[in-house]
């Protein structure tokens, strides 16, 4: 039996914790057949409209609520459906509370015709302002949601899940035969398949979304501690004066720490979302909602397993980074970039979807967020690919971590027609942790001891821990400050 709104909300919601928010329908002129209608759908949903709102805690946290109620009328919205879910959302971002929605529907209330089809410009406009006043809009899709519910207020959320199994796409099957004579092709329009192709960012059932909401509001609506818990970063004079090809051989080493180990070891309350919400996905880059060392963050991460093995990432690992930029520029959380790559992917496809212009985008992006940003070298840092989600408020490396327009064998080659002579361009560059920090790339160096490889959950935590340093040092500098001085940074970087 499919989840009720009520069941829904006593599944996710603390017991005893929801209060409604709805007062009485909008009353709108009807037909005899359309009342009729409006009648037996009160009588067998047990509700006055199709969708319920109101407010209540998950783990003593308050937030807001909407859902649809499948067994009216199809969970189907017109004008007073619609009024009753915009009269929510402004009131949430009135009272400054999270909003949780979770659709089923079959879309637009077909009996209203064109004047309900419309009501959807008003609820996305609404969770736009919700959303511009950074507060935090979570949905959980559940079956069936399509139409023009799935195309507004079901595909706008910050952080969007889905039940196992559910029917999700913009035209319903039933419609498409109707119209075209033929079945949707079968496993498009589900939950599993969209996830896979970085539409959504879970499939969930419901008896795991209570504690899955829990985590990922620890982070959206965290605070940020005091800096003065954790170590300050080492001067130059404590980095060991290693030649730059010694870093580029430990930075290639296999069974160096990446940033999933750095994560396990060093961050908290993970949430994995998933692709660029418009179809997209690159394993090769990962993003999280975090706490790291007890400071909520968004991660953009390169996978460096996944990029060693597969050579490369593509376009739409760098659009799924801007989806992460832009989820945290809208949450004003910090956003934390690690830099781990062989380099963005030199092939017809990547081209043809636009590597350049996504390398150019993410680099105006990332400029330019008015949320706090750290990036961190961890290892291999090679061509765009890095750049791309590099220049940031504070930048941190590895002792071996590195930073070169071209892996130092292509650069040789360029320079020398000898790819033999990479260790001499590697120090020619200046690419390895000493010379960038001289040089302004960077702020921090994260010590080895001696090589990561050698002490993986040390190294792990000490990175983590500089992570979080940089944070909440960042916390303290008004917001304009700090904004001004990054531009200032990357407008005189290289000056004499």
């Amino acid at each position: 039996m499919p989840t009720t709104a009520q069941e829904l909300f006593d599944r996710v919601l603390d017991q005893d914790s929801y209060i409604s928010w709805d007062t009485a329908p909008i009353d709108l002129p009807a037909h005899e057949k359309y009342s009729s209608d409006l009648a037996a759908a009160r009588s067998k949903a047990g509700t006055d409209e199709s969708v319920i709102t109101g407010e209540g805690r998950i783990r003593g946290r308050r937030v807001a609520v909407i859902a649809c109620e499948f067994r009216f009328l199809a969970g189907s919205v017109g004008v007073a459906a619609a009024e009753r879910i915009v009269s929510t959302i402004e009131r949430a971002t009135a009272e400054q509370l999270p909003l949780l929605a979770s659709p089923t529907s079959g879309g637009t209330r077909m009996q209203e015709g064109t004047v309900a089809f419309l009501q959807m410009a008003k609820i996305a406009a609404a969770i736009k302002h919700h959303k511009d006043a950074h507060l935090p809009y979570l949905v959980y899709l559940r079956h069936p949601t399509t139409g023009g519910v799935f195309a507004s207020w079901g595909s706008l959320g910050h952080v969007t899940v889905a039940e196992p199994g559910a029917l999700i796409g913009f035209l319903g099957p039933r419609v498409y035969e109707s119209l075209y004579g033929e079945k949707f092709p079968e496993g498009v329009q589900t939950a599993e398949n969209l996830y896979q192709h970085g539409v959504i960012d879970g499939v969930v059932p419901v008896r795991w979304l209570r504690p899955i909401l829990d985590r990922v509001l620890r982070v959206v609506c965290g605070t940020i501690g005091a800096p003065s818990e954790l170590e300050p970063a080492p001067t130059l004079s404590q980095v060991p004066d290693i030649p730059a090809w010694d870093s580029v051989v430990a930075s290639r080493n296999p069974v160096r720490p990446g940033v999933r180990h750095v994560l396990r070891h060093g961050a908290t309350t993970l949430t994995p979302l998933s692709g660029t919400g418009q179809g997209e996905a690159d394993r090769s880059m990962l993003l999280y909602l975090a706490r790291i060392k007890g400071t909520p963050c968004v991660v953009l991460a390169h996978d460096r397993a996944l990029t060693v093995e597969s050579g490369a990432f593509g376009p739409a690992a760098l659009r799924e980074a801007r989806r992460g930029m832009h989820l945290a520029n809208e949450l004003r959380l910090p956003l934390v970039l690690i830099i781990d790559t062989v380099g963005a992917a030199l092939s017809k496809d990547a081209e043809e979807r636009g590597l350049a212009g996504e390398i150019a985008r993410c680099l105006a992006d990332l400029v330019t967020l008015q949320c706090p940003t750290v990036s961190v070298l961890l290892g291999q840092g090679t061509g765009g690919g890095a750049l791309a989600v590099l220049p940031a408020d504070r930048v941190l490396c590895t002792q071996n971590g590195w930073l070169a327009p071209l892996p130092p064998e292509g650069a040789a080659a360029i320079v020398y027609r000898d790819t033999s002579r990479a260790a001499e361009i590697a120090a020619a560059q200046g690419i390895r942790s000493r010379d960038l920090l001289e040089s302004g790339i960077v702020d921090a160096i994260i010590p080895e001891c001696p090589d990561a490889s050698e002490e993986p959950i040390p190294f792990s935590q000490r990175v983590a821990s500089a992570i979080a340093r940089e944070i909440r040092e960042l916390a303290l500098i008004p917001a304009p400050k700090r904004y001004a001085a990054r531009l200032n940074r990357y407008r005189t970087l290289g000056l004499p």
